[in-house]
């Protein structure tokens, strides 16, 4: 004889774990995605790092051009005659910047900087454009994920400073009556930016700094 409570028995058992199995699917789903996007935000994270550090080394890289005169990319020779240790500006620096401008992010991503704080210079570059110009190959996926980063500098002129060189290179002089310095000192402040279709919410900012120190010629 057949129990007649057992009817259906197996239909909501196979409803019960068609359920349970679909939970199980839409977890490992979400967690998947997840990881991916952690993934995803941890690798731009870094790409913003990497472009700070360059912003550092565009900036220093600019004050050893003013120093030893600026670099002329048609003769591939220097201007001597025009080196010079660059001065402030006369007006204090609002945190525009030329020629990729994105307002003031890197002056303000800088929290202690004085509001009458005077520049030698200010650059705004896109990174994709120096992957371009560079002729490093790069896939069109690749170059319009770059072209969402930016590295900008600002570079201060701090003062008479010691400077200690060596090399037949380094020039050595007299920091000017009575000072007793023979270098001048400038802070180099570097962001890296990552700012996709100018969304403030999505923007990753990275600041540096350095202080290099010239030698008076």
């Amino acid at each position: 004889m057949k129990n007649i409570k057992e009817k259906g028995f197996a239909l909501i058992l196979s409803l019960v774990l068609l359920l349970a199995m679909s939970l199980m699917g839409g977890a490992l789903i979400l967690i998947t995605s997840e990881d991916h996007r952690s993934n995803n935000l941890v690798d731009v994270n870094q790409q913003t790092f990497y472009v700070a550090e360059m912003a550092l080394l565009e900036g220093e890289r600019y004050l050893i051009n003013q120093a030893q005169g600026p670099w002329n990319t048609a003769t591939h020779t220097r201007d001597t005659a025009s080196a010079n240790l660059p001065l402030n500006s006369t007006v204090a620096f609002d945190g525009i910047m030329a020629p990729n401008n994105n307002g003031s992010i890197c002056r303000n991503s800088f929290k202690d900087l004085p509001e009458t704080l005077k520049v030698t210079t200010a650059i705004s570059s896109k990174f994709g454009d120096f992957i371009e110009n560079s002729n490093i190959p790069a896939s069109s996926s690749d170059q319009s994920f770059l072209d969402n980063f930016f590295y900008e500098y600002f570079v201060t002129r701090l003062g008479a400073a010691d400077f200690k060189g060596s090399g037949s290179s380094a020039k050595r002089g007299s920091g000017g009556a009575g000072s007793g310095k023979d270098g001048m000192a400038y802070r180099v402040y570097g962001c890296g930016i990552y700012n996709p279709n100018s969304n403030s919410s999505d923007q990753i900012i990275v600041n540096l700094e350095s202080v290099v120190i010239l030698p008076l010629s």
